[in-house]
């Protein structure tokens, strides 16, 4: 898998995409993630990649000519299943998402600032706009990073243990069942017995118990889905 994430300032994604499980995969060969500075695409002498909004509205707007280059340039060297758009719009992102996206072979990711960018490349370029939360930030980088950590560690030999991102919250619509670790008493805080007990059918059966109680209580939109 390829992810090329398109944005203007590499530095916020640097030493997050070159960590843990993501630095991990990249050096197995199971992925690569290619930072893209805008800048280096614009035509303007000061480097600038925004301007004003026309219609007098408030904030800077991301010009169409650097991002058009720059996919363009992308797109000439291979070909991409999505050109994804972070934006506080999109899409919401989920575990569901996660999992299509990580059997995707090559995928932009187009990070928003400022006001947005001009809506002619979310018209003609822009394959797929992404939300990781009814929230604003001040760019989309941390959205790319979030995404891309979350679909690369989905893929097979990402992490030691492929069977623990298949439990993982959200996989099944439910939140996980609480874990947890020797010692099996501290300091009178016991683990639940059934845990100690070896028996695998009612350790199951206590996994999915917890898991219906623990969404009901936190999370009850994701029953209803």
């Amino acid at each position: 898998m390829r992810i090329d994430i398109i944005t203007v300032v590499p530095e916020m994604l640097d030493g997050f995409l070159n960590t843990s499980i993501l630095a991990r995969a990249q050096k197995k060969g199971l992925a690569e993630i290619h930072v893209h500075n805008l800048r280096d695409y614009t035509t303007d002498k000061h480097r600038r990649v925004d301007d004003y909004p026309y219609g007098g509205f408030a904030g800077m707007v991301m010009q169409c000519q650097p991002i058009d280059d720059c996919i363009a340039a992308l797109k000439a060297e291979r070909n991409y299943d999505e050109i994804i758009f972070t934006t506080p719009d999109g899409e919401q992102f989920d575990q569901p998402m996660a999992n299509e996206l990580s059997l995707k072979g090559n995928l932009i990711i187009l990070c928003g600032h400022y006001k947005g960018i001009d809506y002619r490349i979310r018209e003609h370029l822009i394959t797929k706009e992404v939300s990781i939360g009814d929230f604003v930030l001040t760019g989309g980088e941390l959205a790319a990073a979030c995404m891309s950590d979350a679909i690369v560690r989905l893929l097979p030999g990402a992490i030691g243990d492929e069977q623990s991102a298949l439990s993982d919250s959200f996989q099944d619509h439910l939140l996980a069942a609480p874990v947890y670790t020797r010692p099996a008493d501290y300091k009178g805080w016991r683990v639940p017995d059934v845990l100690l007990s070896g028996h695998d059918a009612k350790i199951h059966e206590w996994e999915m118990a917890q898991s219906l109680e623990r969404t009901k209580r936190l999370r009850p939109d994701l029953l209803e889905r």
